[in-house]
């Protein structure tokens, strides 16, 4: 570690300048030589550089969300050129120069943090030597030797023998008591945020092999956050403590108000702008618009949550524009009667009444025909008199050869039985 943090000495010189500029602002608030001193100054520097890092985190970002789109395409063509691996890394690089977009963007913001980090750690692991470094001279190095954080010298590690750590001022128990927890916090924070990044903001309709490699790195970097923090100087522990848990609060910033389409959280969003979008009647912020334009413009690309959101506003009477502005609708509008509820304009189709089996036997009125239901009324048990009793049923009367309403003579046909008409064949 100390071989690697030597490759970043160029930059030793800015990281403890602007710590010891943060050092003087803090010590005439806390005392030069206490602990909170020196370790807002590392936190300070952390919010500094993430700070100046945002413009790549973005970039991050984008690319992340590029990745996940060409992960079918790289997936057809694995499987087409699986036996030509030259053929295939061709094929890729073609694919990742029309789509605009780099895999090694989504590092950046690590890559761009990673020679801060070894500067930082080249500083201290001076105080800890007793060695000046950058612009920290002998009497800063006696002001940071004497400062402790709840018991534990910045410059401590986990495992460092009791005599170096009584040199420092401190005890071995409290050294390993804080750093322990702090190795804790700091593998704590990792995982929740790249679990909160797999189960949030993941297009949860794509599965794709880079989703299991996301999955497996939420497990990978504790572990390895683990293992390197016990050779980590506490004011390390502190500098890198701090930068999770900015991302963590960054990435929960970005997923709340910039998910990843077909996400959970882009359900949430939605479903939170809908409401709003509802109450005011339309976009107040450009953020807002840049959303609804977007899903505008998808057309019949959009997923199951963006179509729900614009059947959402149709329903309440709004219609989304291609410039991200909601307007009222006058195709959906409601009218609302006088007792509050909502009814349609036009007015429902009245169905024909259905006739009783009575009614078609004897040729009444049809259903609907007001003329004749006056007129026809049935016999119930409650119109005949209580004390007479009901007239036995009348035999049929069997019609003879001839006489029935079939052997009818009608006009333009003969007398007598009709010969009956062979079926048509269909």
């Amino acid at each position: 570690m100390d071989t690697i943090a030597s490759l970043f000495s160029f930059i030793t010189t800015p990281v403890s300048w602007v710590i010891v500029q943060f050092h003087k602002v803090y010590g005439a608030i806390f005392g030069a030589d206490t602990g909170w001193a020196w370790g807002l100054s590392i936190v300070s520097l952390v919010i500094l550089i993430r700070i100046c890092l945002i413009p790549l985190f973005v970039k991050q970002i984008k690319a992340t969300r590029a990745m996940q789109t060409l992960q079918p395409e790289m997936k057809k063509i694995q499987e087409r050129y699986k036996n030509d691996k030259q053929r295939q890394s061709e094929e890729m690089m073609k694919l990742y120069k029309e789509s605009g977009t780099n895999p090694l963007s989504s590092c950046l913001p690590i890559l761009a943090q990673s020679p801060f980090f070894f500067a930082l750690y080249h500083v201290l692991n001076g105080i800890a030597t007793g060695k000046t470094i950058g612009v920290i001279d002998d009497q800063l190095l006696a002001s940071a030797r004497k400062a402790h954080i709840f018991g534990a010298p910045l410059a401590a590690k986990f495992t460092d023998s009791a005599d170096k750590v009584s040199a420092l001022g401190a005890q071995l128990t409290d050294v390993r008591v804080v750093t322990a927890i702090m190795i804790v916090l700091m593998s704590a924070s990792q995982f929740y945020t790249q679990r909160q990044l797999m189960t949030k903001n993941v297009d949860t309709t794509v599965k794709t092999p880079f989703m299991q490699q996301q999955k497996m790195l939420m497990y990978v970097f504790p572990v390895m956050f683990a293992v390197f923090g016990i050779n980590f100087p506490v004011g390390v522990l502190v500098y890198w403590l701090t930068t999770n848990v900015w991302t963590m609060g960054q990435q929960m910033y970005v997923i709340r108000n910039n998910p990843t389409p077909g996400s959970k959280a882009q359900a949430a969003y939605l479903e939170r702008l809908h409401k709003h979008v509802t109450h005011h009647g339309k976009t107040r912020s450009r953020g807002e618009k840049a959303i609804v334009k977007a899903i505008v413009s998808k057309g019949r690309d959009r997923n199951e949550f963006e179509r729900k959101f614009i059947n959402g506003l149709t329903k309440a009477g709004l219609a989304a524009q291609p410039d991200g502005t909601v307007v009222k609708s006058e195709a959906a509008a409601v009218a609302t009667v006088e007792d509050g509820t909502p009814t349609t304009s036009a007015s429902k189709r009245q169905q024909p009444k259905r006739q009783t089996k009575a009614q078609r036997q004897s040729g009444g009125p049809k259903a609907g025909d007001d003329t004749g239901s006056s007129s026809t009324t049935s016999l119930s048990k409650s119109d005949e008199p209580e004390d007479t009793e009901p007239a036995a049923p009348a035999k049929k009367a069997t019609p003879k050869p001839g006489s029935g309403t079939r052997s009818k003579a009608q006009s333009g046909q003969r007398k007598g039985p009709q010969r009956p008409k062979s079926p048509s064949k269909k």
